[in-house]
């Protein structure tokens, strides 16, 4: 097949650039030019930021089976791109996000459940608005029937460049007593990114269409298998897992999902991102411990210090605050026990 990635050189669309390379699939990328794209593509340099942006792919002249699209930004470079190529592709594909549902969200919902409004021809205003005004402009210029719209949920593995998986290697990599946040056992959902761009480009070889939720089901993974596995590959002197419970990770003060990636206490915010039904979609993925000694090796190759989008906060919690957490007296912490598997590195 003959697929247009916008973008393709930096995490998600990196990854589907190479699955479909690796399926002997056509390849253009279209990007900025800050990256080398991956060998084997042609590529078509351009700015969607920049007034006449489009200008070199509208000159490009190419036609394709397949755009695929990661654009987070402002819903009317999404809009702009549809629109230039409704007439020389077969199907849009945008990735999209499970925050365009409305918060909160209910414990096992799926892509039936409410969507926040959305404008297409709106500059940035929000990552969810941004998203879901993306979406409409896809399916606007495509029409639905020609759209597939790819609402991951939590993406992790090589390639990360929001850094939540590769703080909490590096962190126990440090060794020493680690704030694990409770309870152990509450499930996580999150979606390697290369099953991801696996499941998208078998969506587009079967012409799916319309929104699916792409994350790893129910029960698939805890929160307990994650930091087990980040010690079992990168703990250093002493690593420990010093699990707490999540009242105490609260009243110290810490943020959930900024300062401790992934990490969210029970409540509506966890239903909402941890808790959502994935079945229409029904992706293959691999174990999480696939995913986080992929991630280690990566990480390990480039010197421990990830890429990171100069549009997203720094994530992980300071070695200070973490001190004073562990410091304070907490009846429900314990340390994980060796049993479970979880022994420091070298």
């Amino acid at each position: 097949m003959r697929i247009l990635m916008l973008g393709g050189t930096e995490f998600v669309g990196r990854a589907v650039t190479e699955a479909a390379l690796a399926r002997g699939w056509d390849v253009t990328v279209c990007h900025r030019g800050r990256h080398p794209a991956p060998a084997g593509t042609r590529t078509v340099t351009v700015d969607r930021a920049a007034p006449d942006g489009l200008a070199a792919l509208a000159a490009d002249g190419g036609t394709w089976d397949a755009v695929v699209d990661t654009w987070s930004g402002a819903p009317r470079a999404v809009r702009d791109a549809a629109r230039l190529l409704a007439g020389r592709a077969g199907r849009y594909v945008y990735v999209s996000s499970g925050s365009v549902y409305r918060y909160p969200g209910e414990a096992g919902s799926d892509e039936s459940f409410p969507v926040v409004d959305g404008d297409p021809d709106a500059d940035a205003v929000a990552y969810a608005e941004d998203k879901r005004g993306g979406e409409l402009a896809a399916d606007a210029a495509f029409g639905p029937g020609r759209t597939l719209l790819v609402r991951a949920g939590l993406i992790l593995g090589p390639y990360e460049n929001i850094g939540r998986l590769p703080w909490w290697l590096n962190r126990v990599a440090r060794g020493g007593p680690v704030l694990a946040p409770g309870p152990r056992a509450a499930g996580i959902q999150y979606i390697d990114v290369r099953d991801l761009a696996q499941w998208t480009l078998d969506a587009v070889a079967a012409g799916l269409h319309g929104p699916y939720n792409l994350v790893c089901p129910q029960g698939h993974a805890t929160m307990g298998d994650l930091l087990e596995a980040c010690v079992d590959v990168a703990g250093g002197p002493g690593a420990e897992l010093r699990w707490t419970a999540p009242e105490a990770v609260l009243a110290a003060g810490i943020e959930p999902w900024s300062e401790l990636p992934v990490w969210l206490p029970p409540g509506e915010l966890y239903d909402t991102m941890h808790d959502t039904s994935a079945a229409r979609a029904g992706a293959r993925c691999r174990p999480l411990a696939s995913t986080v000694a992929d991630t280690w090796a990566w990480l390990q190759a480039l010197g421990g210090v990830a890429p990171r989008r100069p549009d997203r906060p720094a994530v992980g919690l300071s070695p200070a605050k973490e001190a004073k957490a562990l410091a304070q007296p907490c009846p429900g912490r314990r340390a994980a026990p060796r049993a479970a598997g979880v022994t420091p590195g070298p």
